[in-house]
């Protein structure tokens, strides 16, 4: 996969991982999903995994993965259809040379004359205090290691113009819904930093859908990403992606002919609940469409290294 501007490049699939894929069967495993201290999604597996030695550089510019790589992902995709099956059910992979250690899999979906792409990553990367290490990694390898943690980043984006049916599209294109989230920079020197807005607007999407004082951090359902408004799924089986989708259509439906007005108070103030326009807008979400959200429930603990974690169910 290659990201252009607004654009996603399908430029190599396998059909190896493919079979896998395709072989995943109606078994549901269990697992909980958890968010870590510093906010990333996990699953936690009824097993473990191993993470074979992956190589840590590729050249940007070379669309197909070397045979190495693909014998080491062949792997890892191989044991999570066995230890989380409904997770991939359905999905296809595409190669990413920009992200070679978080593997992409993906599906369209279409509801009305709208098309959504749904994009899961795999992060393989190994994180020290929740992984134990069999072999010592290299300057070019990874470790060798295995987890009971399964890292996944998943995003729902509204596409801008349709595809085909079996979704086997040689690019998508991102629908723009922000015209823009840069706001400006602070500091001197080499202290110069960008200010964005993305924080702020995937606070303020999340708060005006969820209902009053629903509390879901670190989870933010909807988000601010490509300069559009995406969903962010904790539902991963095939029915529980499919079941998210009206809700994200319906939202966009609301917001977009706010964005204007939504963009240009964000610029001028941090998000708060307080906001007159939040308020307005927030009166308008019809509350039906609370409902969607009343289960979930976000519980905040300390693990076995007494790290804070967040354990998220409904």
């Amino acid at each position: 996969m290659e990201q252009i501007s607004n654009e996603i490049r399908v430029t190599y699939t396998d059909k190896e991982i493919g079979g896998l894929l395709n072989g995943i069967g109606d078994d549901q495993r269990p697992f909980s999903r958890h968010f870590n201290q510093s906010e990333d999604f996990f699953l936690l597996l009824d097993g473990e995994y191993t993470v074979p030695h992956m190589p840590i550089h590729h050249d940007v510019r070379l669309h197909q993965p070397s045979a190495e790589y693909l014998a080491a992902l062949k792997q890892v995709v191989e044991q999570v259809t066995r230890l989380a099956p409904q997770v991939l059910k359905d999905l296809s992979y595409f190669f990413d040379p920009a992200e070679i250690l978080r593997p992409c899999f993906y599906r369209v979906y279409h509801i009305e004359e709208s098309w959504y792409l749904y994009l899961l990553r795999v992060d393989l990367m190994m994180r020290p205090a929740e992984s134990s290490v069999i072999e010592r990694g290299t300057n070019d390898m990874t470790p060798l290691y295995r987890s009971r943690r399964l890292f996944l980043e998943t995003t729902v984006l509204p596409l801008s113009e349709a595809v085909r049916p079996d979704g086997a599209a040689k690019s998508f294109h991102i629908k723009q819904t922000i015209s823009q989230t840069w706001i400006g920079e602070q500091g001197r020197g080499y202290f110069v930093q960008g200010i964005w807005m993305d924080a702020d607007l995937t606070k303020f999407f999340t708060k005006l859908f969820l209902p009053p004082g629903k509390k879901t951090y670190p989870y933010y359902p909807y988000l601010c990403k490509y300069k559009t408004v995406c969903q962010c799924l904790i539902a991963l089986s095939p029915e529980g992606r499919a079941a998210a989708i009206p809700g994200l259509h319906r939202s966009l439906q609301f917001l977009l002919p706010a964005m204007d007005r939504i963009q240009a108070e964000m610029k001028n103030a941090s998000f708060s609940e307080e906001m007159p326009f939040f308020r307005e807008l927030k009166g308008k979400v019809p509350p039906a469409w609370y409902e969607l959200w009343e289960n979930i429930r976000v519980e905040a603990y300390l693990n076995d290294s007494e790290m804070r974690e967040f354990r998220i169910e409904g």
